[in-house]
Formats: C-alpha cells, structure tokens, sequence
C-alpha cells in the first residue's frame, strides 16, 4: 500500500463515474422500481426507496420519472419486474469482484457478466466465495482539509460505527446500512457534504494496481459496470493511475 492515496483513487472514481452519466438514470429508476415493489411507495415507511428517491434528486432526476417509477414498483403503472442477483468472481491476479445486477433475465445477466469477466482474464466464483471479504455499509468520504473534529463529533453523535482519516487527509464515515441516510442528513444539517455517499460493499483488504495491471483490471471493472443489468460493481482492486 505504500504510496497509495485514497483520495487520489476517489477521484479517479468520481472521474469514471461521471463520464458513465448516462447509464444513472436508469440503474436509479430500476433501483426505485425495485424498492416500491419490494415494501411499498411510502418513503417515509420503505428505508430503500427513500435512499433511491434522494439519490434520484441529487442526479436532478424529473419528479416524474420518480413518480412513475414508484407506481412501476407498486403495480400502479405496468413495468418490468426485475429480479435481484448477485454474483461474485474474480480478477487479475485473484482480485475479488462482486456484481450486484437487476435483471428481467438471469440467463442473459449471468452469460453477460461471465463474458466480461473471462475476456479480460478474470472467471466467476460460486456463491460465498469472496463475500466473506466485504462488509456491506454506509460510507460517507470528505475531502482532505475537513475539519476532523467536526466530523467525528456530529457523526458518532447520529450513530455512526466509525470515523477513519487517511494519511492523506480524507475523512469516512462508516455507518450501518439502515443508518446511512439519517447520518448523511445529520451530517449536511451541520455543514458537512460528503464528496462521495453511498451504501456500499466495503472491501475489508485492498490490493494496488499499477501499470499493465492496472489497465487490465479496469477493463474488468469497465466492462462489467458498461452491462445493462449490472447495478454496482465492488471490488478489492484499488487502481493506481
């Protein structure tokens, strides 16, 4: 890890996120229709959906295409009903992978990723083989500069698990899963808005990529995140640019 910058690596991330804008929307309206079908349309009562409802408002999504989605989910409009699975492989160099899809067509969903991972020289585990390796969490990142002290004080004050600082100066918030948005919203009430936000599969040991490496694990990660049923992709791979 020597070297290593976590901030550095967020931003690489952001950087590829955002240059894959356009495929958002539509993992944020599978992922609302989802939440609505699985415990209903009430965002005050369905902990998922409003997490999904608030991540739509923060991409400026339209406040029909929310509403649609819901009424999708809860069979007031007709949709597509998707179905949740999850698989996990590997890497270069046994790198661990979990793909986490919503799909109308598991045939299709796991020949796709099977695709993706072989071509670029990694293959699919079975399940359990590398989910042992992640912790499924809130994760809230601030930028290097933050005052740590207010961090630390107004996160473990709404229940937050941990606060961590990287040599860097980046500052997580870690927080249980059914937490996260009571916290992230604890946390903008004080004047803390966190670069990067989001319920995630945290890898609990990291290995860095760098040169050709590097390029080839992101070809994995590319093409697997470029699948129309894949909704997020984890990893233990940290790609050095």
């Amino acid at each position: 890890m020597a070297g290593h910058s976590k901030w550095a690596n967020i931003q690489h991330r952001k950087g590829r996120q955002d240059a894959k804008r356009g495929k958002i929307f539509t993992k944020i309206i599978k992922e609302i229709t989802v939440a609505a079908r699985m415990s209903g349309g009430d965002v005050t009562m369905n902990p998922r959906l409003r997490a999904a409802v608030a991540e739509a408002k923060e991409e400026n999504m339209p406040a029909d295409n929310i509403i649609r989605a819901i009424k999708k989910g809860t069979g007031e409009l007709e949709g597509v009903n998707y179905e949740e699975i999850r698989y996990e492989g590997y890497g270069i160099n046994g790198a661990a992978i979990i793909i986490d899809c919503l799909t109308d067509n598991k045939q299709r969903a796991v020949a796709d990723v099977r695709h993706a991972l072989t071509k670029f020289g990694g293959n699919l585990g079975t399940d359990g083989s590398v989910a042992f390796m992640f912790k499924h969490c809130g994760s809230l990142i601030y930028e290097p500069g933050t005052d740590e002290d207010k961090v630390m004080e107004i996160a473990l004050d709404a229940g937050a698990e941990d606060v961590v600082t990287d040599e860097d100066g980046s500052i997580e918030v870690i927080t249980p899963p059914n937490e996260f948005l009571t916290i992230k919203e604890a946390m903008e009430a004080a004047g803390l808005k966190a670069v990067l936000a989001e319920v995630t599969m945290k890898p609990s040991i990291e290995t860095v990529f760098t040169g050709d490496d590097a390029l080839k694990m992101q070809k994995i990660l590319d093409a697997l995140e470029d699948l129309d049923d894949v909704q997020d992709v984890y990893t233990t791979a940290v790609i050095e640019e």
